[in-house]
């Protein structure tokens, strides 16, 4: 790593944290060291929220993994792209039938929210595309004819893939590419990172405007960006995707580069 890349500590104390998680906080079951003394540390002072791309899994079930790796964690301390969908639909799809090339996870969402998710592509009107373990050829064809058929497209995240410690999974920007590729169409919107459906949902749980929040993540594109479009201020962390090489590459540049969220609290809040 090279330690020109890493910014001279971060001095300030902000209002609002958003923490990413995979490659941020943790990598798969693995917290990364000194983590959750830096969310105590902040915790005392300012109002932490924890953000993920990755729609696989509930509010509830990201707290639990969270409180069991030792930062105690409530299900209104996580924001997922499935926040940012429901708003996104309540606010321009609000009384049309949706189909989803999806986990069983956003259809149960969708429906707790009172949109009617169905299964016949030619009685909707948007086509829901999220992180699919279960994606196969009946639902891409069924995709196909929803969106021939004059149906949006509205996809939950633009990740190319999810980091996992054994390399990796296709996310959902594969089943988009998929489904974009065969109809010609193109998603009417992304509203996970970096969007601005996202960004919205993530200061609404922050409770702070936009100049007193921080994103903090290891993605530029996703993490760093969205930041940068909302008027927040933004750390990249050097635990996940990003190295110090692609930083130095790269157009979009954060606020603060730090080697992990250990190096997050200011000095005085870890001498406390």
């Amino acid at each position: 790593m090279s330690e020109a890349a890493i910014s001279p500590p971060v001095d300030v104390l902000f209002g609002g944290y958003a923490l990413d998680l995979d490659g941020t906080v943790y990598l798969g079951d693995h917290l990364f060291p000194g983590v959750a003394e830096a969310v105590r540390a902040l915790r005392d002072s300012a109002r932490v929220v924890f953000v993920t791309n990755k729609p696989l899994e509930t509010a509830q079930s990201y707290a639990a993994k969270l409180t069991s790796l030792g930062i105690p964690t409530s299900p209104e301390d996580i924001v997922t792209p499935l926040d940012a969908l429901v708003r996104y639909l309540v606010e321009h799809h609000r009384d049309v039938a949706v189909l989803t090339i999806a986990e069983q996870l956003v259809d149960d969402v969708l429906r707790e929210h009172g949109f009617d998710v169905i299964d016949d592509p030619f009685d909707v009107g948007v086509v829901v595309v999220s992180f699919d373990r279960t994606f196969s050829y009946e639902k891409l064809l069924a995709g196909y004819r929803a969106v021939r058929n004059g149906a949006v497209i509205v996809a939950t995240n633009p990740d190319p893939y999810c980091p996992t410690p054994d390399g990796g999974l296709p996310d959902c920007a594969a089943m988009l590419a998929a489904l974009e590729a065969c109809t010609g169409a193109r998603a009417e919107a992304i509203v996970g990172k970096p969007s601005e459906h996202m960004g919205r949902a993530i200061l609404h749980r922050l409770n702070v405007e936009a100049e007193y929040a921080v994103v903090v993540g290891d993605r530029l594109a996703t993490d760093i960006a969205m930041a940068e479009s909302l008027g927040a201020s933004s750390v990249l962390v050097l635990t996940g995707v990003t190295s110090t090489e692609d930083l130095i590459r790269s157009a979009i540049q954060p606020s603060f580069v730090v080697r992990s969220v250990a190096d997050l609290a200011p000095a005085e809040l870890e001498a406390q």
